[in-house]
């Protein structure tokens, strides 16, 4: 089961690792309704997943509050197939505010399945997370946590991130990351590298570039083992994702990008 879970365990790692939790609300000029990202992820020189990131076109509502309706997919591909690895992560994030009034996660992989949803309550710094049954019908556990104000989850994380006005920094400079994740509180700090020319399968740009200091665990190989490439232009679209593992190397690298704001 540990191999069978270590890809979309790195998946959401990375994902979660590029998430800025800013304590200021955000004014959003960077990303829209409709807009659909696509990523290939490959392990060494195969194509292990593909994983998309898509703003849904129509307007949701949360306690009467507008919100964006955010989903992040990963799928196994060719032989990376047997594994079975069909998640999803989604957000339900406020448009005015950029902060997760509910987050969601259904995992499925191989025979294992979990599905659990977390609603916020940013008022009273709570977060409630119910986990439902196998056929994610029936919830069969309930539980409070506090969280800090404003926190995020691991998807509406980045997209605040591209809210921020990330030309401020300076080379060095150190970033905090707050975020609520599998029933815990990550306090992890991002370091910026600078900026960088990159090619893309969607162009060429000039780049933000985000190395996170990394807990300690058995995954990731190295003292900064991940890095991290946002556009340097209006959209601040992710762009590329490398992380270094124990064994080989993850990438994820855009393939496509629709429905952009600017």
């Amino acid at each position: 089961m540990k191999n069978q879970l270590k890809l979309s365990v790195i998946v959401a790692l990375v994902f979660c690792l590029a998430s800025l939790s800013g304590f200021a609300q955000s004014k959003n000029s960077a990303f829209k309704h409709g807009e659909e990202l696509t990523f290939k992820v490959s392990y060494g020189f195969l194509d292990a997943a593909e994983a998309k990131m898509k703003v849904n076109p129509h307007v949701s509502t949360i306690n009467s509050n507008p919100v964006y309706k955010i989903d992040v997919t990963g799928q196994t591909l060719g032989i990376f197939k047997l594994f079975k690895v069909n998640n999803v992560w989604g957000s339900y994030l406020d448009t005015a505010k950029i902060i997760p009034h509910q987050f969601y996660q259904h995992i499925e992989e191989g025979k294992f399945r979990k599905n659990e949803r977390i609603i916020f309550d940013h008022k009273k710094g709570n977060a409630m997370v119910r986990l439902y049954d196998k056929e994610n019908k029936k919830v069969v556990e309930t539980k409070d946590f506090k969280v800090p104000s404003n926190v995020q989850d691991i998807v509406s994380g980045f997209y605040l991130l591209r809210t921020m006005d990330l030309s401020k920094y300076k080379k060095g400079d150190t970033i905090a990351i707050t975020g609520f994740f599998d029933k815990e509180i990550y306090n992890i700090k991002l370091i910026y590298g600078g900026k960088e020319k990159l090619s893309t399968s969607v162009g060429d740009f000039d780049t933000f570039m985000f190395t996170p200091i990394m807990p300690s665990n058995k995954l990731f190989k190295g003292e900064h083992p991940v890095t991290v490439w946002v556009s340097d232009d209006e959209n601040k679209i992710p762009l590329k994702i490398k992380a270094r593992l124990v064994v080989g190397a993850l990438n994820m690298d855009i393939t496509e990008a629709k429905g952009l704001r600017n």
